[in-house]
């Protein structure tokens, strides 16, 4: 039911929790998007279609001064350049329409945390109905928020007066628990900076290990979890019709227990199909928001291989679309973690387990490859590190994630493998991808145990362990080296890579304890 309330302390009237029906209408009624064939709303993002990292901004105040790891990722921003900038949103925001939103992040009472946005454009809002978790009625009536999301795309900042890099500007602020966005109608900031604020809030000041992760659940009550970064497969190989969806994103690790922060999904549409993605193919109906895609000429049929906007078009759904999810979104422990990594190199083999100084340092690294194509430029492999699979998002140092996985595996007894979805026999453009039946094999007979009684080979250059054998998948796979026609050549990418490995890994040796430090690979032609 629509309200109209003085929320915003600024005197402005604004409709407070549409249904997303109602903000459909009120998007279509502005001419703000349009249906497609399923009932799903598509929209543009306008200038930006991704996150703008450069333009993310910290406020540096006693509570985040000495915490926070500053640099190029955390960028400070003072508290009295915060303050003015707060006040010139509101002042641009009370001339204009609001959609008022309140939500909770955290699927778990005990660290649950209430959040109340304010948006300009009524799609936006409803990103937030679908993304966020959704109060019952009752919730409503005595809602308190905790942390608050001022966002107004049409609202640019100075630079020169207001302190930011340019027009476009996401700011967390720790003390007055406040996020405020301007110059950008990329949905994900808000996302992302919610996420950013738990990745602060959950580990520095609860004990909780946040973690940019997907996340399922067998019959049996077992829990994986699956880190990598975009192009290797987190949410392919996490959307498993055998197994229950905790979430697709983003998760806190408990004492005893695993729980999602949010209450819906926000997946990449770019080629699309119901026969790879039969769930978010499935999702893509009434309620979901399909941003930057592109209609075939003459209907109303999303064309999902369209990039001429943006390869990063993107779907936004409620997570009960997914008609295998978990209903409250809470896990037990889990019992197998995954590091997925497309290795274009042809360098890592297909499924490897990791000890525990391992699994920080390649938690910490957090590598894959991207390959030619993927974006202007890149006309060979290059590699690409995101520390704890979500650099962008982590304001603390990452020795301090890594550190509290480390000991969440000494009291879990929790296997970590690291899975390469990448190439084999070669290189990029010499062998081959590694077949997704194969992969789905290995990670299959991870989770049933089968690995647990098969010989193990250690890497030379890595020292991961990789298994001899396994159900469904040819022995001769199992092998980076064996895949390949050329020793040398395998030798000579591989001792590359760990090169690669150890210079990224410098910026962390200070903080790095030596358990993580023997988890590093050793070049053997030095």
């Amino acid at each position: 039911m629509t309200k109209t309330k003085n929320l915003l302390p600024i005197g402005n009237p604004a409709h407070h929790n549409l249904t997303s029906a109602e903000l459909v209408e009120e998007t279509l009624k502005k001419e703000l998007g349009v249906l497609n064939d399923t009932g799903a709303l598509m929209v543009d993002t306008g200038k930006f279609t991704g996150r703008s990292p450069q333009d993310r901004f910290i406020v540096k105040d006693n509570i985040t001064e000495e915490a926070v790891w500053w640099g190029p990722i955390n960028k400070p921003f003072s508290p009295e350049k915060f303050d003015a900038l707060e006040e010139k949103i509101k002042a641009y925001m009370k001339d204009k329409e609001l959609f008022v939103r309140d939500a909770f992040v955290c699927a778990d009472d005990n660290y649950k945390m209430s959040l109340r946005v304010y948006n300009t454009i009524p799609w936006q809002n409803m990103f937030c109905y679908n993304m966020f978790l959704r109060p019952s009625q009752e919730e409503l009536e005595s809602f308190d928020p905790e942390f608050t999301i001022l966002c107004a795309p049409g609202f640019e900042a100075d630079p020169e007066v207001d302190g930011t890099r340019q027009a476009n500007f996401a700011i967390l602020n720790m003390t007055k628990r406040m996020i405020i966005i301007g110059g950008t109608a990329y949905t994900g900031e808000m996302k992302k900076g919610i996420f950013s604020a738990l990745n602060f809030i959950l580990p520095h000041q609860k004990g909780v290990l946040s973690m940019h992760c997907s996340a399922n659940v067998g019959d049996k009550g077992d829990t994986a979890i699956f880190f990598g970064l975009s192009g290797t497969g987190k949410t392919t190989l996490s959307a498993d019709p055998k197994r229950k969806l905790i979430g697709d994103d983003e998760h806190g690790w408990a004492e005893d227990h695993i729980f999602n922060f949010e209450g819906g999904c926000y997946a990449k549409a770019i080629d699309l199909s119901k026969e790879k993605e039969p769930d978010i193919w499935d999702a893509v109906k009434f309620e979901a928001i399909l941003e930057n895609t592109r209609f075939y000429p003459g209907t109303r049929t999303v064309d999902y291989t369209n990039s001429s906007v943006t390869e990063n078009t993107r779907v936004s759904y409620p997570i009960y679309h997914i008609n295998n999810a978990l209903e409250h979104s809470i896990g037990a422990i889990p019992n197998n973690i995954f590091f997925l990594t497309c290795d274009a190199f042809g360098v890592l083999p297909p499924i490897s387990k990791l000890d525990k100084g391992q699994a920080m340092y390649h938690f910490i690294s957090g590598y894959t490859a991207k390959v030619a194509g993927t974006e202007a430029g890149i006309t060979e492999p290059v590699t690409a590190f995101s520390a704890c699979f979500g650099a962008p998002f982590m304001p603390l140092h990452p020795t301090v994630y890594a550190e509290m996985l480390g000991k969440k595996m000494e009291e879990s007894s929790v296997n970590v493998w690291l899975i390469n979805t990448g190439w084999s026999g070669g290189p990029y453009g010499v062998g081959s991808r590694i077949k997704l039946k194969y992969t789905r094999a290995m990670i299959s007979a991870a989770l049933e145990g089968d690995l647990s009684n098969v010989g193990y080979r250690k890497h030379t250059i890595f020292g991961v362990s990789f298994p001899s054998s396994c159900p469904g998948v040819p022995n001769t796979v199992l092998s980076a080296k064996a895949t390949w026609k050329n020793d040398d050549g395998y030798y000579e990418k591989a001792n590359a890579l760990a090169r690669a490995f150890n210079e990224n890994f410098k910026k962390f040796e200070d903080y790095a304890n030596d358990e993580i430090m023997a988890g590093a690979p050793k070049p053997n032609d030095e």
